[in-house]
């Protein structure tokens, strides 16, 4: 009778688990659950057609903006930026802005870039779109790193762009201060995944509206809203924020 008891009440914990989506099997928070993270696909608007002329107009901006960045700063930025997390905002919040010193920021932003990245992913294998190629630098390799550019997954939407929308989002309730900034620096990572040759146009403005979707979903997730609260004491500790009293309100609207 004990056994069964117990097994009811896993059974009921599991389930409430499930129906929540407040956690993954390994205890991480988990903020938002694959039905809604489904349901954010039909945010993005198709593609434009393969070989059509608004596909081929599209294609030929990141060939010009590739070839006219080669060699300059914005292109050795770009390159960098293939590893690009949260703290990559370094660039415009400040030094102190740093993973060993933000445990719970860290914690926090972990879980949002993986459950961004799944999005991204399921979205690129719904469009299919192939990135682009520009100059046909990745078949030449004419720099001996550009061979990777014809790439591992689809182009659309674009995963930087998606994400750093995602982050700008977040980090601009916590530091409402700096939310220009913030913004800015999000779209200028979008836009060097152009002038990497990774991406085109379509594929970066689509990370735009789809990082924004999705930073709307996880602010409106009650987990996320108390991860925020602890993340934004330990930014407030390190002097790189407002008090959250000044934005809570506008977070779950």
């Amino acid at each position: 009778m004990q056994t069964t008891s117990l097994r009811l009440k896993s059974a009921l914990l599991g389930l409430t688990l499930l129906l929540s989506g407040a956690a993954h099997a390994d205890d991480t928070p988990h903020y938002l659950d694959d039905a809604k993270l489904h349901e954010l696909q039909a945010i993005i608007a198709p593609p434009s057609v393969p070989g059509s002329p608004e596909d081929r107009a599209d294609r030929a901006v990141t060939d010009r903006a590739y070839a006219a960045a080669r060699g300059k700063d914005e292109a050795t930025l770009a390159k960098k930026e293939e590893a690009f997390d949260v703290f990559a905002f370094s660039r415009v919040i400040g030094p102190n802005f740093d993973t060993s010193k933000l445990p719970h920021t860290a914690t926090l932003f972990t879980e949002v870039q993986k459950e961004t990245a799944a999005a991204v992913k399921e979205a690129k294998n719904h469009w299919q779109r192939a990135r682009p190629c520009p100059l046909d630098a990745c078949h030449k390799d004419p720099e001996g790193d550009e061979k990777n550019l014809k790439k591992k997954s689809y182009g659309y939407p674009s995963g930087h762009s998606t994400r750093a929308t995602v982050f700008a989002v977040l980090l601009g309730k916590l530091m409402p201060q700096r939310t220009d900034d913030l913004a800015g620096y999000a779209r200028d990572v979008g836009w060097r995944r152009v002038v990497r040759g990774a991406h085109t146009p379509q594929d970066i403005y689509a990370g735009r509206v789809f990082g924004q979707a999705l930073a709307a979903a996880f602010l409106a997730n009650p987990v996320l809203q108390k991860d925020m609260e602890e993340a934004e004491a330990e930014l407030t500790a390190a002097g790189l924020t407002a008090p959250m009293s000044e934005t809570k309100a506008a977070m779950v609207h």
